[in-house]
This record gives structure tokens, sequence and C-alpha cells, in this order.
């Protein structure tokens, strides 16, 4: 089935399901399997949709896409157990949510339990920090971290966290919404910019957007702030995603969410709307020559990937610069993905697990053609949010390892790559029984973790003595 077979059912109303029956009957299909980046297919134009304005970023446009979401069903998590099982066997041991859906390669799922030989001390350097949500190092060693009801703060190795830094925007602070992501400049030591995402006020409702400033030379305030990007308004509260990582080469990537209902989750699949994607800018918010959608009529020229439905979690290969992200899945199906230029991640066409009210998405497809397999995923759901590589030398056992904080599964994720497939997890910081919010290193090669909560913690991982 064409990919612009795909868009004409989401877009006449045909079912997902009668999409997927569709597909079924044109034959059958190999097993998926990740397939090499030389390999990747172009962009499809036949993808596009043309719209009225493509830049829906100037308070004229600012009307929301879609109208207001209605209420969503409580999330029902499983609570991941305190006791994890001996190294060699499978290491999630409670049942999937949807246990009629199997990976479509070994390894994709349920990794066996490896532990880190080496002692590690989890240290708690500050606590009673707001609802922390992502945290960046300065060039000398102490952390930026933002609390999501909208205030910056610097705190220091030994724990000491500074007042509020002035002039930070305005934030909704309500569900999702919040001050999110902050990144250092690479070239901090010259320039002192930040950058910043959140969700701020637009005359039509709030949004996400992008900012960036100067430090000043006191750290007491941000000067001269720049709006990079605002994505068109909305009315609701839930999925606005807002990870954020700086490119080798001089980009910023962005992730956005698709709002969460029913009547929202398709823009993922457009890529004439910025929701459901990863947006790639330069750092002045011009948009780059090479991004894949730039000379596709219709398209929104920041869109670097489709099909994705709440990415919060952004980081680079160490070896590559490639991106890999993790996602948020609905009850069960959170991912990790290796992103490539112009490709569709599937979301809301294929999905792992069910929805909240225990309906399946995608008439119960994990696979559909043109979309990509997540490198790795969890069944039941562990609420993945910031993601690192460790590249350090304080533990080298750890060394191209994939670091992921786990908000509902209460711990952090470490899981062990060759060659790209995962071959062994772990689960970290299992006895703080905190939600694991945001995870970076430290250039000393020490992993530092901050908790989501109003008595959030920030907590240090290194070699013991």
């Amino acid at each position: 089935m064409k990919p612009s077979l795909i868009l004409a059912a989401l877009l006449t109303g045909t079912t997902l399901i009668h999409a997927a029956e569709q597909a079924k009957a044109e034959g059958p299909k190999t097993e998926q399997q990740p397939r090499p980046w030389a390999e990747r297919p172009p962009v499809d134009p036949a993808l596009v949709v043309e719209k009225a304005s493509r830049e829906p970023f100037t308070e004229a446009n600012d009307v929301p896409l879609f109208p207001g979401l209605p209420p969503t069903a409580p999330v029902q998590r499983q609570p991941t157990p305190r006791e994890v099982p001996p190294e060699g066997q499978v290491l999630e041991q409670r049942p999937a949510v949807n246990p009629t859906q199997p990976p479509a390669f070994p390894g994709q799922t349920r990794a066996v339990a490896v532990r880190t030989a080496t002692p590690i001390e989890e240290r708690v350097v500050a606590s009673g920090l707001s609802h922390p949500w992502s945290l960046a190092f300065l060039p000398d060693g102490r952390m930026l971290v933002t609390e999501k009801s909208g205030t910056l703060r610097i705190v220091t190795p030994q724990g000491a966290v500074s007042a509020p830094v002035g002039n930070v925007p305005p934030v909704l602070f309500a569900g999702d919404c919040g001050l999110l992501a902050v990144l250092v400049d690479t070239d901090f030591a010259t320039n002192r910019l930040i950058y910043l995402s959140f969700v701020g006020y637009r005359p039509k409702g709030h949004a996400l957007m992008v900012v960036r400033g100067r430090l000043s030379d006191d750290d007491g305030a941000i000067e001269g702030i720049t709006q990079l990007l605002t994505l068109p308004a909305h009315t609701g509260i839930n999925h606005y995603a807002g990870g954020m990582v700086l490119g080798h080469d001089g980009t910023l990537y962005l992730g956005t969410s698709e709002w969460i209902s029913d009547e929202t989750r398709i823009a993922a699949q457009l890529p004439a709307s910025p929701m459901g994607k990863i947006l790639r800018i330069n750092r002045d918010g011009s948009i780059p020559h090479d991004n894949p959608y730039v000379n596709v009529s219709g398209a929104e020229p920041r869109v670097w990937s489709i099909g994705h439905r709440d990415p919060e979690g952004l980081t680079l290969d160490p070896k590559t610069g490639g991106l890999w992200i993790s996602d948020h899945g609905p009850q069960g199906g959170d991912e990790i993905d290796r992103v490539e230029p112009g490709h569709n991640y599937g979301w809301p066409l294929v999905a792992y697990g069910k929805r909240y009210d225990g309906g399946l998405l995608g008439g119960g497809r994990t696979q559909f053609p043109g979309t990509e397999q997540p490198a790795y995923y969890w069944d039941p759901a562990i609420a993945p949010a910031g993601i690192t590589f460790y590249t350090g030398e304080r533990v080298p056992e750890w060394q191209g390892n994939l670091f992921v904080s786990a908000l509902g599964g209460r711990h952090l994720a470490r899981l062990v790559l060759v060659d790209g497939k995962v071959t062994g997890e772990e689960r970290l910081l299992l006895s703080h029984n905190q939600r694991v919010r945001d995870v970076k290193q430290a250039p000393d090669g020490t992993l530092w973790v901050l908790t989501d909560d109003a008595d959030g913690r920030l907590i240090r991982l290194a070699p013991r003595g």
C-alpha cells in the first residue's frame, strides 16, 4: 500500500482498520528489520497534504488546528516490581498489555537482565526542586535545571541551589505544560547562549515554543531573548513533548506531540503539520537547507521525521551523530527510535499495546508499509522521558549504553546495545521509588538524574570510593 493511500484513508474518514485490511489484501509481507541508513528510501512527495499556509507561527495565523480535547481516560499502569530477576533471565516478567502482538524481530523487547558489576553510589545531591524537567551542564560543571512551574535554577555539583534565574518567559503550568527542556550552546564559553522549550500563552490558547537567550555574566537573568519557534495554539493541556538536543552540525532538534485525542492524533502522519514530529531548525531559528521536506510543496519545512506520539527524550549517538529518541506509547508500546530524516515512525497507523480504554489502535497492527519499527519497546509501559548515551571513563562497562528515564516505571533503565540492537536491560534507582524525569552525563563521567516530584531530587551516580 502506497504512503499516499495511507494518507488518503485518513483524510477521507476511512478507518485505520479498513486501511489495514486493504494492506493485508495486497499480499503478504516479510517481517520488518531495522534498515541500514544507506538503504532508506527518499522522501515520498505523495505524503504531502496541501494547506492554506505553511507558516502557522505568526499571530495572524495563531489558531488551533483542531477543536479542544475531550476528557481522557485515566492511565492505568502496572507497578514496576522493585525486585528484578537474576541476571540472564528476561527482565520484564509482567504480562504484556496486548500479548497477541509479537515483536517484529528478536531482541526488540523484553531483553535479558544485566547487572552493573562496578559498585555504584546513588547519592541525592539536592532535593526540594519543584517538578524538575530537564538539566544541562555548564562548562564549569554546574547545572541548569528547569522546574516545570516556570523556574530556571543553577545547581552546583555540591548541591547548592540558586535563586530563580530572572527573565524566564511566562509558562502555562498544567498537565504536560510548563517550562520543559534546557540546552547549553556548544559555544557557551564565548557566547553564553542557552535554549528553552516551554508551553507559553498565545492569544487563542497556548503553544509549545522555543527561545534562545544569553545567560548574564552574573548568572542572574536571561538577556536578549529571541523566539526561535512557536507551534500552533491549542486549548488542551496534554501531550506537548518539548524534548530538545543540539546536533553536531549547528542545528537544533525538537520533539512535538499530537495533543493525544482521536481528533488530533492523525496530525502525526501529515507532513503539513508540525505536530507529532521531530523538527529541525538552525540555532538562529532559520530552516536548514537539507531538511527532507524543504522542497516538497505544502509540507512544513522544519519537519525532520513524522509519525511520533509524544517524544520527550532526544539524544545523539556518540559514534555516528545520529538522532535517537524516546516516545511515549499508549498502554504499552513505549519505544526507543533511531530517527532518520524523512522517515515515518508509524503513529497512529501502528502501535504496540492498547488504547487507554482498552481498544486497539490501527486495527491492532504493529507493522505497516512505509513505516519504521522501534529499535526497542516496552509492554507494559514505563513512560520514558530523558535519554542519554554514556561515553565516560568512570564506569567502563557502561560505555555505549543508552540510559532511559522512566516516569511510570520509577527507575532508570540501562540498555546495552550491540550493533544498534538491545541485548540487555538493567533497572537502576529502584530503591528511590521516584518518577525519573531526566538523565545527563557530566563532564567528569558521572551520571546525574532528576526525579519528577513536588520535592524533586537531583541524584548522582558514580563508582563507590
